[in-house]
């Protein structure tokens, strides 16, 4: 199967369920999906990443094991749809105290005051700051002070959603 020709238009859920069936196959189909992610077309790139997000929990491994490419091509990232899915991504994954990278939690704190940002990516920025610093008191506390700053500011439903939730998980710390 070429995945390229489907990946550089417009594609939907039977078309994602469709590669996704064909790179769970075998590593070599991963690989291929894996460039594809890398390409200079911006259409090939979200939507290989968009493939990447319909992986289910068995078949995402080699994903995570790409955890530190995923947190380069985010800092390094000026596409908005690029941002939104590499922070899905890594928000899905699960962080040990030393899988933290103080870059990628720099950046996600940046991000949840940045009005600039569309919402969804300051909402993933929260959800995975909180992954990152809930480890550690002192970065959970600076994660508060950017919360609470967060509420003097215009805020979507999704935005409170994401801020309500994490200073539930926070008070659970406690």
């Amino acid at each position: 199967m070429d995945i390229v020709p489907i990946l550089s238009q417009r594609i939907n859920l039977p078309d994602i369920r469709r590669i996704v069936t064909f790179c769970v196959a075998n590593e070599e189909s991963r690989e291929i999906l894996w460039h594809l992610v890398l390409s200079a077309d911006r259409t090939v790139s979200v939507n290989a990443l968009w493939v990447l997000t319909h992986f289910d929990s068995s078949h995402r491994d080699w994903i995570v094991a790409r955890r530190d490419e995923l947190t380069d091509i985010l800092i390094e990232a000026t596409d908005v749809a690029k941002k939104r899915i590499l922070l899905q991504l890594l928000r899905d994954m699960e962080y040990e105290p030393d899988d933290i990278r103080t870059d990628l939690l720099d950046f996600c704190l940046s991000k949840i005051n940045s009005e600039c940002e569309p919402y969804a990516i300051r909402a993933f920025s929260i959800y995975l700051a909180f992954k990152l610093c809930r480890h550690y008191p002192e970065l959970v506390a600076e994660l508060e002070e950017h919360l609470t700053m967060l509420t003097q500011q215009a805020m979507s439903p999704g935005l409170i959603c994401a801020r309500n939730k994490t200073i539930i998980a926070i008070e659970r710390l406690r």
